[in-house]
């Protein structure tokens, strides 16, 4: 299955408080329960930004994920491969 990382604008979202956290997860749990093929792996939060890791069939259904569960989707990039410091040896 492919694997996706999905940049959203989120102001804020580095102090979004516990239950706005809560939340959040559980509208995009909702809208993965919904859509197969799609699994939710984990998210970055920064700042202003939200980083998700998903595994989805195409990008298309990952903007839909986002329309069913109110989030933004500002970008959707495919990951090629994974790079660590063990790339250096």
């Amino acid at each position: 299955m492919p694997e996706f990382v999905i940049e959203r604008e989120v102001p804020g979202a580095g102090s979004m408080s516990e239950e706005q956290v809560r939340e959040l997860a559980a509208r995009s749990l909702e809208a993965v329960a919904s859509l197969p093929g799609v699994k939710w792996l984990h998210s970055y939060v920064t700042d202003d930004k939200l980083y998700c890791v998903y595994f989805a069939p195409n990008p298309d259904v990952l903007r839909e994920h986002a329309r069913r569960a109110g989030t933004p989707c500002h970008r959707v990039s495919a990951v090629r491969r994974m790079m660590d410091p063990t790339a250096a040896t």
